[in-house]
């Protein structure tokens, strides 16, 4: 079974999210769906400054399997990638929660109500 820690929020497209203190959000791949992809090679991450609607592909990730876009769990303004994990896409394989892909800040913090508690993301993947 995958690791769906309780304190993140998820999207049913297999983003994870944690709100930071400042308000901010990290944002990377859940661990299903690392395992789903097989040995990350690549990922393509936004440029800080883009802005970003609920749901727009805004990143890359490929596997030796099959590339899939990464969406944007909610709008808002990209205000960092993670250039380590570019650098290391196997860090996605090796600990999907600790590997963050993007850092978003939110246009309105109420859309987080729309994405998933722990328990619902693993109702969806069930």
């Amino acid at each position: 079974m995958s690791n769906i820690p309780a304190e993140l929020k998820y999207t049913a497209s297999h983003e994870w999210v944690r709100v930071e203190a400042d308000g901010t959000l990290t944002v990377g791949v859940t661990d299903h769906a690392q395992e789903a992809l097989g040995d990350v090679v690549f990922l393509e991450l936004p440029e800080a400054g883009r802005q970003t609607a609920a749901g727009d592909a805004v990143a890359v990730i490929e596997s030796v399997k099959a590339a899939s876009d990464i969406y944007a769990p909610v709008a808002g303004e990209v205000i960092e990638s993670n250039q380590a994990a570019v650098d290391a896409p196997e860090s996605v394989n090796a600990d999907a929660y600790a590997a963050w892909l993007f850092k978003l800040r939110p246009d309105n913090a109420a859309d987080l109500g729309s994405l998933l508690d722990a328990a619902g993301y693993a109702a969806a993947i069930a």
